[in-house]
């Protein structure tokens, strides 16, 4: 199992970037989480097949149709998970 920890930057809160990231999730059979942070950014922790994590990551840079992502990082993620949630935001 691939874990990978996103956080993505520019116009993606207030755009439903959330609620169609965990959509995109299930479709894709990957695992873990989505928030907000205070700062502006979504943050997501990833896992699944490597093939699962990369579409994932690729969705990631695109978002839902009304944002603007400028910025996806990208580093190695932890953690157990049996499905894909949305937090509450930090």
């Amino acid at each position: 199992m691939e874990i990978r920890h996103l956080v993505i930057t520019g116009k993606v809160q207030g755009v439903a970037y959330r609620v169609c990231m965990a959509r995109e999730a299930q479709l894709l059979g990957v695992a873990g989480w989505v928030r907000n942070r205070a700062d502006g950014s979504v943050e997501a922790m990833v896992a699944g097949t490597p093939e699962q994590v990369a579409a994932i990551m690729n969705w990631a840079r695109r978002g839902p149709p009304a944002a603007v992502v400028e910025h996806v990082a990208v580093e190695l993620g932890s953690g157990e998970f049996s499905g894909f949630e949305r937090r509450a935001s930090v």
